[in-house]
């Protein structure tokens, strides 16, 4: 017999499952529901969201499609569906997704302002503008929304979005994520019109409330640190010899701390005619994490396995391109299985002035719920350190694999650095690799507005008006 109330419970567990992380636990329960109830929308659409967390796209859309086709009119996933197809790069089929659900639904802030972020990447600041303004004027109260628009405006102290962010700033009963975001929108505002001391304590109560939420703590990371240390001689032991032939594709890794250039040096590598950018990919992370963290599995056969994985799923970002930029940051990480899986990958190593990279760390308010060590000017410190000595010895054990470029040398001397780069690549030259401001590909990181105009020098001087009030926090940290 059927019981509904069974569907309603299984449902509800995944959801909490969800929000606890235990994305396969959420994904059995969504089956369960499904078992019982096969025309279950919901159901579908919850198991696309787990699948989307997991950077199972394709999966995701799929799970998606299956909603879709039982109820058409579900906006929620339409809306979730936006997102998956923004974070693939499929921009055209984002914003289709984020209409359709508006078109049914005109009151959904949450799609307009997704809206609002698919056409940021594209660089159409003034139709992002336009989506962020919509979502608000439908849910004045939408911080992230607030926090979105304040980052493509430059504001002067009469502007009204800023009035408006103080007031809801100063509003009772915000939650902490709200007052989290309207926190940063603030230091930016504050920033932009020369009020160095609000926009610092702003940025101060932002990060507590963010590492307070994301509940970060630095041992996390220093752990991970001495794993990684400990599973690289049997990474170098078991490395796969491939032929030549085996894949036409060649990755370029572009990798560093985050906020150290490693975005425009993609948009350089990828303004070549041979060059696809295909952005931040999750992938070595998601498919290799057991084969970083756990010497028992590191056989030669499981190192095929994810190169062989990984190299599938770069394929389908490649635009027919035979070189392909993956620039995840935090793949310095796991520089010993790069060199193990793939060894005709390049290797940019992007190298930027430490305290100009912590202090832009500590500035920016990540997506990406994998930074936890940003929202603290001691914890960016120690990061930087952990990252400092990892990459030392990645650099004792691999150093003619490792190509390392100084972001400011780079800036000081654009035309050479950049042909050096090229050659090293084994490309042709080609000038356009001179204009990465013109590169049309869409962005999707926190550098996005920076790499859109000419290079300028300076702004790896953009920490010291805050130099005052540091204490000294970053003087210790040598650039390596």
């Amino acid at each position: 017999s059927f019981k509904p109330d069974y569907v309603e419970a299984y449902t509800n567990m995944s959801v909490a499952l969800k929000s606890q992380g235990k994305l396969e636990e959420s994904i059995d329960a969504c089956n369960k529901a499904l078992a019982i109830r096969p025309d279950d929308a919901d159901a579908y659409g919850n198991i696309g969201v787990a699948l989307q967390v997991q950077g199972k796209f394709d999966e995701a859309i799929e799970s998606y499609n299956k909603a879709l086709s039982i109820e058409p009119g579900n906006v929620q996933v339409l809306n979730n569906m936006g997102i998956t197809l923004k974070d693939q790069g499929k921009y055209e089929d984002a914003t289709e997704a984020f209409t359709k659900a508006f078109t049914i639904k005109p009151d959904y802030a949450e799609a307009h302002n997704n809206m609002g972020n698919a056409l940021k990447d594209k660089g159409k600041s003034e139709e992002a503008i336009e989506a962020y303004n919509k979502a608000l004027s439908l849910k004045p109260g939408y911080a992230e929304a607030h926090r979105n628009l304040s980052s493509i405006i430059k504001y002067t102290s009469d502007n009204v979005h800023l009035k408006q962010v103080r007031d809801l700033y100063n509003s009772k009963d915000l939650s902490e994520d709200a007052r989290c975001s309207l926190s940063f929108a603030l230091a930016k505002m504050y920033e932009d019109i020369g009020d160095t001391d609000k926009s610092f304590a702003c940025l101060t109560e932002g990060n507590a409330l963010r590492k307070k939420l994301l509940n970060y703590s630095i041992d996390e990371d220093k752990n991970l640190f001495i794993r990684l240390k400990r599973t690289q001689p049997h990474l170098l032991k078991n490395s796969v010899e491939i032929k030549e032939s085996s894949s036409d594709l060649t990755p370029i890794f572009i990798l560093g701390m985050p906020r150290s250039g490693t975005t425009l040096i993609e948009q350089i590598i990828s303004s070549h005619s041979k060059v696809n950018g295909a952005g931040e990919l999750n992938y070595v992370s998601q498919f290799g994490r057991n084969l970083v963290l756990d010497s028992a599995v590191i056989k030669t056969q499981n190192i095929s396995k994810f190169r062989h994985r990984y190299l599938s799923e770069l394929l389908k970002r490649s635009n027919g391109k035979l070189f392909i930029t993956d620039k995840m940051p935090q793949n310095f990480r796991f520089i010993p299985l790069i060199c193990a899986a793939f060894p005709e990958a390049k290797i940019i190593h992007v190298k930027r002035n430490a305290i100009a990279t912590c202090w832009s760390n500590y500035k920016q308010y990540f997506a990406s719920k994998d930074l936890g060590y940003s929202y603290n000017l001691k914890d960016v410190a120690s990061y930087y350190d952990l990252y400092t000595d990892l990459m030392n010895l990645w650099q004792s054990e691999y150093g003619d694999r490792i190509y390392n470029l100084n972001y400011e040398t780079l800036i000081e001397d654009q035309d050479n650095e950049t042909r050096k780069l090229i050659k090293h690549l084994g490309l042709t030259w080609e000038d356009a690799c001179l204009s990465p401001h013109k590169n049309k590909r869409s962005v999707r990181t926190a550098s996005q507005q920076q790499v859109r105009k000419k290079i300028y020098k300076g702004s790896s001087d953009a920490w010291r008006k805050y130099e005052p009030y540091l204490n000294g926090v970053f003087d210790s940290l040598t650039s390596i």
